[in-house]
């Protein structure tokens, strides 16, 4: 009776050791500054975005690698071909995470401004279907909540018809999407106007030579947020059960 369990039991046994250990997807990011890598070392230079801080949450061997660069909007990324490097850098089974929204605003500008109704929803859709043509898998993320307090302590919104669409995009194309405005203003509202300062780009005069004057931005993120934030991107991927969540630590 042993032997034939053996028997039975050892080719089963075989072709476990024998298969393919499955391939770590990258992850590719591509947004503004809330999002982007910043140079220097946190006691150097207090700024972080949330995707510097996205390689903490994932297992050895999951490449993060962060496109996305200050001042850019859905426009602009595309028409400096940095989405064109994406998508050639693209293997199977990779994911991109894109973040846009803060710039698209910026109707002053030529170069950057996108209307939500037509191009910047035209761009989300580009960045879905190109990502998907390479067998890749989409996600869409909503902007980063400015700071934005009243002077009753309510947090007020900035970004409008943005948000909106990017989750109307994700809904009609089925693709996951992370509300990162909502996650982040139940967050910062729950905080309060003064603590909450912690999160953003908020130092005192003299405190880094890279800011002698002290700064008081409300949109770009210390340390602290970009960590805080970036744990709230991974507790969604594990919470919506997208496959990258057996990827997280």
């Amino acid at each position: 009776m042993k032997k034939r369990l053996l028997f039975l039991l050892f080719p089963m046994a075989l072709l476990l050791a024998t298969s393919p250990v499955p391939k770590a997807p990258a992850i590719y990011l591509i947004g503004d500054s809330t999002m982007a890598d910043k140079p220097g070392t946190p006691e150097e230079n207090p700024e972080r975005g949330w995707g510097q801080l996205l390689p903490e949450r994932v297992k050895e061997g999951v490449a993060v690698r962060n496109h996305a660069v200050n001042g850019r909007s859905s426009k602009s990324f595309i028409s400096e071909g940095r989405w064109d490097a994406v998508v050639n850098a693209l293997q199977k089974g990779d994911y991109v995470f894109i973040q846009f929204g803060h710039n698209d605003q910026k109707d002053q500008d030529s170069t950057r401004y996108t209307n939500p109704w037509s191009s910047y929803r035209h761009n989300l859709e580009k960045f879905v279907a190109e990502t998907r043509a390479k067998g890749a898998f989409p996600v869409l993320l909503s902007s980063i909540v400015r700071r934005n307090f009243n002077d009753k302590g309510v947090l007020i919104d900035t970004h409008g018809a943005y948000p909106f669409v990017a989750r109307q995009v994700a809904l009609e194309n089925g693709v996951p999407f992370i509300d990162m405005q909502l996650l982040t203003e139940k967050y910062i509202s729950a905080l309060g106007p003064e603590p909450s300062r912690e999160i953003y780009l908020w130092t005192a005069p003299g405190q880094y030579a890279r800011f002698p004057d002290g700064a008081k931005d409300n949109t770009h993120l210390s340390l602290k947020g970009a960590r805080t934030y970036a744990g709230l991107v991974a507790a969604e991927i594990k919470r919506l059960r997208l496959p990258l969540a057996t990827w997280l630590k």
